[in-house]
């Protein structure tokens, strides 16, 4: 089937190519009347016809798109949070959020030349090939506040949410902890930083380090994981987990074992999921305040795009225990 273009739009509504390109690129300084204008809205409508981004692009000379750089992370329910938040935030001000997973290993300038988009984003920052190459083009390269070396913000609110784990397990009485790490490499970075933060405050409460033992999402896997930490002299009595997924499986695994949980075995995840709210008991976790994070990388794309400075500073509450029945 052909695509429906300009043309067919005219013809239908009884107007110039022209003047289907007024109102539909909401052209300034042009007098088009509220009728001729809802009957081509009209037209377009029911033809299915969508301006080319691309056209539109070379007669404004601007495109209206955010492209958006994920490194290579698996898709769990924060990331998605996020990405939907920062599409809401950004659409508010008239601008198209396009998510790029970066799995391919695509160079990214080949990317940014097909799609042309206003800015790109970058999780984790560019290369000064990138960078320079985009500043040529005329689009804008935003670094996250996730990206950079100093301040670090991503290392430290990941090592800041192993610190609220074990902080609230040792509060609770835990004198032997546990962490129960990931098994998807691609998230390394993250279970490292966490880890580093449970490290932290075990050495800082005079507790042995952490347990570690990965855990992969199968129920003989964190059984396997449980009886670990269980057994010896001295058991693990509370386990800081990687994310909500790896500590349900530590619960499941504990009912399956007849391990009492909170009494015998307190657990906390990470990222406060819909899930955590009906496990078998309700899962204590650390919820990330996702709709701040949007806002800000939001923020800092307008800034960006209206040479106006910078978003200012990341929030600094974007982390929160959420105390339930298994801590």
């Amino acid at each position: 089937m052909e695509s429906v273009t300009s043309a067919d739009v005219a013809r239908d509504s009884g107007v110039s190519r022209t003047t289907v390109s007024y109102v539909l690129n909401d052209t300034p300084g042009v007098r088009v009347s509220d009728e001729t204008r809802a009957r081509v809205r009209a037209s377009a409508d029911r033809l299915g016809y969508h301006p080319s981004v691309a056209a539109r692009t070379l007669r404004t000379g601007r495109s209206d798109l955010v492209l958006y750089v994920l490194p290579d992370w698996p898709l769990g329910p924060a990331v998605d949070t996020l990405l939907d938040h920062l599409a809401g935030e950004l659409a508010q001000r008239g601008l198209t959020l396009l998510v790029h997973h970066a799995r391919s290993g695509r160079p990214l300038r080949e990317l940014w030349r097909t799609v042309t988009p206003l800015a790109v984003v970058g999780v984790l920052g560019f290369t000064r090939e990138d960078r320079e190459a985009m500043q040529r083009a005329g689009i804008r390269a935003i670094e996250s506040p996730f990206s950079g070396d100093v301040p670090d913000v991503f290392a430290a609110t990941q090592e800041r949410i192993g610190r609220l784990q074990a902080t609230h397990l040792v509060a609770r009485g835990c004198t032997v902890l546990g962490y129960a790490a990931p098994t998807d490499s691609r998230v390394r970075l993250f279970a490292e930083l966490r880890l580093a933060g449970v490290r932290a405050t075990c050495a800082e409460a005079g507790l042995p380090a952490p347990v570690v033992v990965p855990v992969e999402l199968t129920t003989q896997a964190a059984r396997t994981a449980l009886r670990t930490w269980r057994d010896g002299d001295a058991p693990v009595t509370g386990v800081a987990a990687y994310n909500d997924d790896v500590a349900l499986a530590v619960l499941a695994a504990a009912r399956e074992e007849g391990v009492a949980c909170p009494d015998q075995l307190a657990v906390v995840g990470v990222d406060d999921t819909t899930a955590a709210q009906f496990s078998v008991p309700t899962l204590t976790t650390v919820a990330q305040s996702l709709d701040a994070q949007a806002r800000h990388l939001a923020a800092a794309v307008v800034a960006a795009l209206d040479h106006s400075g910078t978003a200012g500073p990341p929030p600094d509450d974007t982390l929160r225990l959420v105390v339930r029945g298994s801590a």
